[in-house]
């Protein structure tokens, strides 16, 4: 299984390949799907809500049955822990989303970030430098945050 894997990210994920619209459908979807699960871990503190988040996030996002959620996530998990950054996955964001679509991007990172209740400086730190690699200006990046804040129910700061 890990050499499929890694075929299936030397071929889809690495700079400079040119994947078919169907391999670049599916190299977006681990991209993102390894984002979320990143912010899963950032706390320290995985939680059955925030697991919960990510495959809604998933289905939500490119309609995928419990089968195809199953085999993305365990793509993602894996591609996630091999990553030395987070260029990688963002670089190939950039590439095939448009800006709304980064933006939904961000604010399923909020979601997911949220869904235990807590924000944690790790989670929120995370989704600044992915905001930033992504190239989402300040006002989006807030206004997904209040979006997911009342998705969640998590009320703001004071």
């Amino acid at each position: 299984m890990i050499a499929t894997i890694k075929e299936f990210f030397e071929q889809f994920i690495e700079p400079g390949t040119r994947p078919s619209d169907a391999g670049s459908e599916q190299a977006l979807r681990v991209a993102t799907a390894a984002l979320l699960l990143e912010m899963v871990r950032m706390d320290n503190r995985i939680v059955d809500e925030e697991r919960a988040a990510v495959a809604t996030a998933l289905r939500q996002q490119f309609g995928l049955d419990t089968g195809q959620l199953e085999t993305l996530i365990a793509l993602a998990e894996q591609e996630a822990r091999q990553a030395s950054g987070y260029y990688q996955f963002t670089s190939l964001i950039n590439q095939t989303c448009d800006r709304a679509q980064k933006i939904v991007i961000i604010e399923n990172l909020w979601q997911v970030a949220l869904a235990d209740g807590h924000l944690d400086v790790h989670e929120s730190h995370l989704l600044r430098k992915i905001a930033n690699l992504l190239y989402i200006g300040h006002a989006d990046y807030i206004a997904a945050k209040q979006r997911a804040r009342a998705a969640t129910g998590v009320p703001p700061v004071m």
